[in-house]
């Protein structure tokens, strides 16, 4: 096990994952193995390249691909020469990218040369990116505009280990480590800059908590732009000698005959991941055995569906935990051994070192068992956010207080409870209603598989939900069998009254349901009622 009292930066735990875990496999991508020992090799050779082509301490490098090993090199190796990684969402389209190269002022970026019938370099092709010297390409070849990646780690030839070792030893726990910028889903994206220190004494609390063990096959289907694929992700991996499988698309099929051929004993995921893979017809013939260990968020969960992971997926460890990009990506989580009405409708208590409660709009501490904005405070807060001080002040308080717009229920065991995003409740005839609550409800209907739940404008009321509902596979659902079944569990004032049953909600890539664009199919429904 890795002497973590000894790791002070990033780069510090790719060396000593090597030293301890040498000729284990680190890496497994398609038909590609690395070792610890080989994927810090590859590491220092891409930083050395890096270095060759004049990148400074303080440099920001974006990095534009999908879950592949190359993205892990490219991210550890520019931390290594002491730039910022700035992580791009996959499903940014070239002015969506364009917009975060220029805000953070990215001098190289790292893309891949083609994915899902998308050419990555060709989206940017007029955007005005002033700052951007060099685009190198994952698994293309090099073209006037960029240069390969085989062609780029040719650079390294140009510089010695020393000069390497010698820009990894000016690093600190306080440098700059990674700039990710919010979702944007509302707004322009801002960007969120944390640590090389508090990110590993974050990822190590985490995997410890988690239980991940040297060995484990860790199949990484969140996406490496996302706190959840990056640090719940590979830097967990790495930290505690697990192999890391990174999976470029989700798609349920695949996901199942890896975990059946690879023997899998790690894989988190959001709700949808576990709802998909318990709905799929073919379940009984894939060899679900070695899984170990699941990790979920964002969604409402129905307790049945924990059972389920437990009785039929065989997942001895089943945690929910709740974070924002804004602290490292982590601020509650359960404990192994959590009863599932726990893990189903909490997200756990405070990590250690950090301090989370609701309050009222005073800021003042709520009782237990009283809606609250939730706010955290700790070791794991942000830098602030990236050349905007005004935004910084408007998200920390004075005392240091993280206000993140969810309103969330603690009870007096300190376990959270989030209801909703501040701006997602919406009043029904002088009523607050949170659209997550009547989710978590009906989550419970044994013909509803996933459920996201929008205020729409009413004449009368103001505003009312609306429900989007997937059905379980098999089962026939009705829209007014919905609402008579919501009459019986929920107050008159929650229930839905527009109901749609659809095949897939609009989600992010990180799986939460894009309410915005629900809200707007809500408008076209009701012009066409």
């Amino acid at each position: 096990m890795i002497d973590l009292q000894a790791v002070n930066t990033i780069p510090d735990l790719m060396d000593a994952a090597a030293d301890t875990y040498g000729s284990r496999s680190a890496v497994e991508d398609e038909n590609i193995t690395l070792s610890f020992t080989e994927l810090n090799e590859l590491r220092l050779k891409a930083a050395a390249s890096l270095l060759s082509m004049g990148i400074e301490r303080g440099d920001r490098i974006a990095v534009w691909a999908p879950n592949i090993y190359e993205w892990i090199v490219a991210a550890s190796a520019l931390q290594t020469v002491g730039a910022a990684l700035v992580p791009l969402n996959t499903r940014m389209k070239g002015s969506e990218a364009g917009y975060v190269l220029r805000a953070s002022g990215a001098k190289l970026l790292f893309c891949i040369d083609q994915f899902l019938g998308c050419q990555y370099p060709a989206m940017l092709e007029g955007e005005q990116l002033p700052e951007l010297e060099t685009m190198v390409t994952f698994r293309g070849q090099g073209t006037e505009s960029c240069i390969s990646w085989d062609d780029f780690l040719k650079k390294s030839d140009d510089v010695g280990p020393a000069d390497v070792q010698d820009r990894q030893q000016q690093l600190s726990p306080d440098t700059m480590s990674d700039l990710l910028f919010t979702s944007g889903t509302t707004g322009k994206p801002k960007g969120v800059m944390t640590c090389h220190g508090q990110n590993l004494r974050i990822v190590e609390d985490y995997s410890e908590i988690l239980g991940l063990q040297e060995g484990d096959r860790y199949l990484i289907v969140n996406p490496f732009f996302h706190s959840f694929g990056y640090k719940a992700g590979w830097m967990s991996a790495l930290m505690r000698g697990c192999t890391i499988l990174p999976l470029q698309v989700f798609d349920v099929p695949t996901i199942l005959q890896m975990v059946s051929n690879e023997k899998v004993t790690v894989l988190p995921g959001p709700p949808t991941l576990y709802q998909s893979i318990l709905a799929h017809p073919q379940l009984d013939r894939f060899d679900m055995a070695s899984l170990r260990v699941a990790v979920t968020g964002a969604a409402a969960i129905p307790v049945s569906m924990i059972h389920q992971m437990r009785d039929e997926l065989g997942f001895d460890t089943i945690i929910t935990a709740y974070g924002l990009t804004e602290v490292c990506g982590f601020a509650t989580i359960c404990r192994a051994g959590d009863d599932p009405e726990l893990i189903a409708n909490t997200s756990g208590r405070a990590m250690p070192g950090i301090e989370v409660c609701c309050v009222d709009s005073e800021g003042s501490t709520v009782a237990a068992g009283t809606p609250g904005e939730v706010v955290i405070r700790g070791y794991n807060l942000m830098q602030g956010y990236f050349e905007n001080p005004e935004a910084t002040a408007e998200a920390i308080d004075a005392n240091g207080w993280l206000h993140t717009g969810d309103i969330g229920v603690m009870d007096e065991q300190g376990y959270l409870k989030i209801t909703d995003r501040m701006k997602d409740m919406f009043i029904t005839g002088g009523f607050n209603v949170y659209p997550a609550e009547i989710e978590n409800l009906m989550s419970n209907h044994k013909a509803i598989a996933q459920v996201a739940v929008v205020g729409v404008p009413d004449e009368r009321m103001g505003e009312v939900a609306m429900a989007y509902i997937i059905p379980v596979s098999g089962e026939s659902l009705s829209k007014d069998d919905v609402v008579t079944w919501c009459r019986q569990e929920m107050a008159n004032y929650k229930v839905p009254r527009h109901v749609a049953i659809v095949d897939s909600l609009p989600t992010n890539a990180s799986g939460k349901v894009l309410k915005f664009e629900l809200r707007e199919k809500a408008k076209l429904y009701h012009q066409q009622a």
